[in-house]
């Protein structure tokens, strides 16, 4: 074989044909669609911008309410019911994920019924019962310890907590059984071989694997929850949005209001974005992003 002969993966070919393939000019490949796109994106932000600084906004307001007191107020009984509704829902999800893929009938078909119902229903129409459920139990009574009325044990927040936990445990109750199932069941097989019970191979072996799966989606979750909680206005609870009506509504300054909670939604959610991001890459480690096959070990 020549020495000026090479090999390609399409077939052999000779150096100076080489030659004279690199010789040909590069054309730059043209992008119309997303010159179009850039075009069309540009046109509409400016629009809106020209919109807003033409439309009868006080921008003065809105930097004046940023602060309220009363929005503030507001926006830590939306954090605050994010937080206790997530915790009840995660917990609610996990206990009907694991009755769900129980081997006792009884048990599954339990989990079953609390997921179809809760999933089924309107969340508008859950916080309404609860908050009407005077109606059926006029009073609530431990025989010889506890007793009270239903209309004041059942204040907006304990039915915004009760409807809004139990809603989302139904969701979460899905995530977790998904998380379960993507283990490997040779992990389970591996924990019975050395005698592990099968509550310490839940907590110890697949629930963390199983973290890398059901993170992302109850991330998305808990944001969801933050916008979810100004349906509570409904029923009276004091979250952020129903603060901002009780202000428009005294001084008609809807529109500056409204933005100034937009902007603090727009902000938790940020925050949460970011908090989300880091869980994600803990329980992430050692997978690969891309195809969920174990990372190669770093050198040392």
């Amino acid at each position: 074989m020549a020495a000026d002969r090479v090999v390609c993966r399409k077939g052999a070919i000779y150096g100076d044909e080489i030659l004279e393939v690199a010789t040909l000019p590069t054309i730059r490949r043209r992008h119309y669609g997303r010159v179009v796109g850039v075009a069309l994106i540009v046109v509409a932000l400016a629009f809106i911008a020209k919109a807003f600084s033409e439309g009868q906004i006080e921008w003065k307001v809105v930097g004046q309410f940023f602060t309220a007191p009363a929005i503030l107020f507001g926006l830590l009984n939306t954090i605050w019911m994010t937080l206790c509704a997530m915790a009840l829902g995660i917990v609610l999800g996990v206990i009907f994920a694991i009755m769900y893929m129980s081997p006792n009938p009884v048990i599954s078909r339990c989990a079953v019924a609390y997921i179809w119902f809760f999933r089924g229903t309107p969340l508008l129409l859950q916080l309404l019962l609860w908050f009407n459920l005077a109606l059926v139990f006029p009073t609530i009574s431990i025989p010889g310890l506890f007793e009270a009325r239903m209309v004041d044990v059942m204040t907006p927040f304990v039915a915004t907590l009760l409807g809004l936990g139990l809603n989302q445990g139904a969701y979460t109750a899905e995530v977790v059984r998904g998380g379960i199932l993507s283990v490997d069941t040779g992990q389970v097989e591996a924990s019975k071989s050395i005698g592990m019970t099968p509550l310490a191979t839940l907590f110890y072996i697949v629930l963390p694997q199983a973290m890398r799966v059901i993170v992302p989606p109850v991330g998305n979750e808990v944001i969801s929850m933050v916008k979810l909680t100004s349906i509570a206005s409904v029923i009276g609870y004091s979250e952020v949005l129903r603060n901002s009506q009780d202000v428009y509504y005294a001084n008609g300054r809807v529109i500056e209001l409204l933005i100034v909670t937009a902007c603090w939604y727009l902000a938790v959610v940020t925050v949460l974005q970011v908090g989300q991001h880091f869980i994600e890459r803990y329980f992430s480690k050692g997978y690969s992003r891309r195809n969920g096959v174990p990372a190669p070990a770093a050198s040392a």
